[in-house]
């Protein structure tokens, strides 16, 4: 019997699988502790409907990735650090991946999570650096940021 899995069920498979299970395990175990459904056309149009509303979902989140990534190439961050330096070029304080988004939301309305700014380590330095930003897991977008006192 085929039948559509509701909820994750161990050793058969994830929620809207469907899978062909025995008559008896489907009617005594799955259907009474609403694991599963039986697998019939109205069902199937269902999986088939979530399936593709996912798929549009995520296109969409793809293409707003790469709109923001087009929008980053053009785009300077100026971050001014109070306190001066010590002479060598060096800042007091360090300028992180926080102060960074922060910076790209005042200056050009363009709101990034901070985790998706990649940077091995704060910026202790003044000067000019580019930086990636990890968009979506495969879209990568490069952001220029200038450190000044």
């Amino acid at each position: 019997m085929k039948v559509v899995l509701l909820q994750d069920v161990k050793g058969q498979g994830k929620k809207d699988d469907v899978i062909n299970v025995s008559d008896g395990y489907a009617r005594n175990f799955l259907f009474p502790k609403k694991l599963a459904a039986e697998a019939d056309a109205k069902v199937m149009n269902e999986i088939k409907n979530k399936e593709a509303s996912k798929q549009h979902k995520i296109e969409l989140e793809k293409q707003a990735a790469r709109d923001t990534a087009a929008k980053l190439q053009s785009v300077v961050v100026k971050i001014k650090i109070q306190g001066g330096a010590a002479g060598d070029g060096k800042m007091y304080g360090s300028v992180t991946s926080k102060d960074i988004a922060e910076a790209l939301l005042e200056q050009h309305k363009i709101e990034i999570d901070k985790r998706k700014i990649v940077l091995d380590a704060p910026i202790k330095n003044y000067g000019t650096y580019a930086l990636d930003v990890k968009l979506y897991p495969e879209i990568t977008g490069k952001i220029n940021v200038v450190v000044c006192g």
